[in-house]
């Protein structure tokens, strides 16, 4: 009789789908068949045996799966656990701007959540690769929607885990020169010295030469003065020592340098160098060339302008 069923069951399954009828005619004898009065008080007995034995082998495999899959969970979450203080010294140690210590926390836990339960699903017998595969091609259609802002996101985060500049620094890059203002993930704000904030993508930042005057500490003021031809140099270049050296903002260490540097059509240029604090550079720059042009009419020395000398022929 056991044989019978299967026989009609393996027959109804390979029917052709289009023909209902016949699987509800194959339904119905099953249902026939397998009525109590069918069966003798053996094929009765043998039959629950079976089921029986049946079931409790499917519910121990299901159970010692799932305990294992309860082990190796409790498992890998003490293993991230651990991780995550180890990651945390690690940044805590780099001095990492804790805005991104806390988002590289929850990325790095993420990540190990997603294998852990990758490693659940198999132990649990599940197909995993269609699982991953779609993951992956979500990634990748997202990745190639957000590319922009994906690698704006990458230079933030290069940024504030190399710091190649930091919040207060003067620098100058992309055509642009300020004082960095602040450092978002995807963006950093820099504040030029007429009070305008620039908005300048962390990709572009991050892949660009830039110049960080504030990075030594010191910065290097340039000036030239021009002094007309038939003055006296070394009387025009003790002034401007003076001058330097009188100003408590100007380092005397190094010492301030005075040379000359070209002799124009209608001057002889000195050329100044000397070293002030970043916080300095402009005011020091402007008070040097107030100073310098008042003692140069103090003391005689002419500063010429372009001129040009007319002969007349009668």
């Amino acid at each position: 009789m056991l044989n019978i069923i299967l026989t009609m069951l393996q027959a109804a399954t390979s029917a052709d789908s289009a023909a209902p009828a016949a699987i509800d005619s194959t339904a119905k004898t099953i249902v026939k068949l397998t009525s109590p009065e069918t069966f003798t008080s053996g094929e009765y007995h043998a039959i629950l045996s079976m089921l029986i034995e049946k079931g409790v082998s499917t519910i121990t495999s299901l159970g010692g799966k799932l305990i294992a899959a309860l082990i190796v969970f409790w498992i890998g979450k003490w293993i991230i656990g651990r991780l995550k203080n180890v990651l945390s010294k690690v940044m805590e140690k780099r001095n990492v701007d804790p805005s991104l210590a806390s988002f590289l926390r929850s990325l790095a836990n993420v990540i190990m959540i997603f294998i852990l339960l990758i490693f659940i699903v198999d132990i649990l017998g599940l197909q995993t690769s269609s699982f991953v595969a779609l993951f992956a091609s979500a990634g990748v259609a997202v990745g190639l929607a957000l590319s922009g802002t994906l690698q704006n996101f990458a230079g933030g985060v290069m940024i504030l885990l190399f710091r190649p500049f930091k919040v207060g620094d003067y620098v100058a890059a992309l055509s642009n020169e300020g004082t960095v203002k602040e450092i978002q993930i995807f963006n950093t704000l820099i504040r030029t010295d007429d009070g305008k904030v620039i908005i300048v993508p962390n990709g572009n930042l991050s892949t660009s030469v830039m110049t960080n005057y504030t990075k030594e500490g010191m910065r290097r003021v340039n000036w030239t003065f021009g002094i007309g031809y038939g003055d006296d140099v070394d009387k025009a270049k003790k002034i401007v020592r003076e001058v330097l050296e009188s100003n408590s903002k100007v380092k005397q260490t190094p010492p301030p340098y005075v040379a000359v540097k070209e002799l124009n059509a209608s001057s002889v240029d000195l050329i100044v160098l000397g070293w002030v604090e970043v916080c300095d550079y402009w005011s020091v720059t402007f008070e040097t060339n107030e100073a310098v042009y008042k003692r140069f009419m103090a003391e005689g020395i002419n500063i010429p302008y372009p001129q040009m000398d007319v002969h007349m022929v009668k």
